[in-house]
């Protein structure tokens, strides 16, 4: 019985998803935005979330390179140091782990902002007062996580490339000259646009994930801890499951 519940309940959020998908893209058109909660939006979620996320992505470059010194070393593949961390990172490892590090701080925030509003029936009174709150509410957060995560990947990729090549002089005496030209002779420009490809999937994701968990909110206050729980684990699931079908998919 747990089982049939559990693929019941699992079968709902995902209908209430799609749902939500469809009412966000008919309040897109026309794209009327509210300038002032887009504007907060994209700064709350990028530019306070830009600290973290690039000393995250340093210590990630760098730590790649620890782990493959010993290899490095060993079989004296110095010139492929640099192609190898542009690669995972640009593709895989800066995407995901933005990404997740973007579902916990802001996906988690969005949740809990919006099922406190519901909670408190300040979405009720929105709605009184003939203010549609997919438009106000969901579309500028939906917009701002697209936006800022694909931004907040370049930059993070960036980072982790830079603690990288640091990590390669002062551990395996690789030059940064020498780790840079490494990547841009092994790196296409496919393997930056696959990741980026894969930020914007990622953002829309998390916006779409954690706005349902917060506007389906149920049960007062312990139902927004409910609700953020769920947020978080369904967007790291929903990403690593879009990160399996998108590395099949593109090039």
């Amino acid at each position: 019985m747990r089982i049939g519940d559990a693929v019941v309940g699992v079968a709902q959020d995902t209908g209430g998803m799609a749902v939500l998908m469809g009412r966000i893209a008919r309040a897109m058109v026309p794209p009327t935005l509210d300038r002032d909660e887009t504007w907060r939006n994209l700064y709350k979620m990028g530019v306070k979330s830009l600290p973290i996320v690039l000393l995250t992505a340093f210590f990630t470059g760098a730590l790649m390179v620890v782990q493959t010194g010993f290899f490095v070393r060993q079989y004296s593949a110095y010139d492929m140091v640099g192609w190898g961390a542009g690669f995972a990172v640009l593709r895989e490892v800066g995407p995901i782990l933005i990404g997740l590090m973007f579902s916990g701080r802001v996906g988690s925030n969005n949740t809990a902002e919006l099922a406190t509003m519901v909670v408190t029936e300040q979405v009720d009174a929105m709605r009184a007062l003939a203010i549609e709150p997919i438009r106000f509410l969901v579309v500028p957060r939906f917009l701002s996580m697209v936006v800022m995560l694909f931004l907040l990947t370049v930059c993070g990729d960036a980072m982790a490339l830079f603690g990288g090549g640091l990590m390669a002089s002062a551990l395996i005496d690789i030059d940064f000259a020498t780790f840079y030209n490494s990547l841009v002779d092994g790196i296409k420009i496919s393997d930056l646009f696959h990741g980026l490809y894969k930020s914007i999937a990622f953002g829309a994701v998390i916006g779409l994930v954690s706005c349902y968990f917060g506007l389906a909110v149920t049960g007062g206050a312990r139902g927004v801890g409910r609700a953020v729980n769920s947020s978080v684990v369904a967007a790291a699931v929903g990403i690593f499951a879009l990160d399996y079908f998108l590395t099949s998919i593109l090039p």
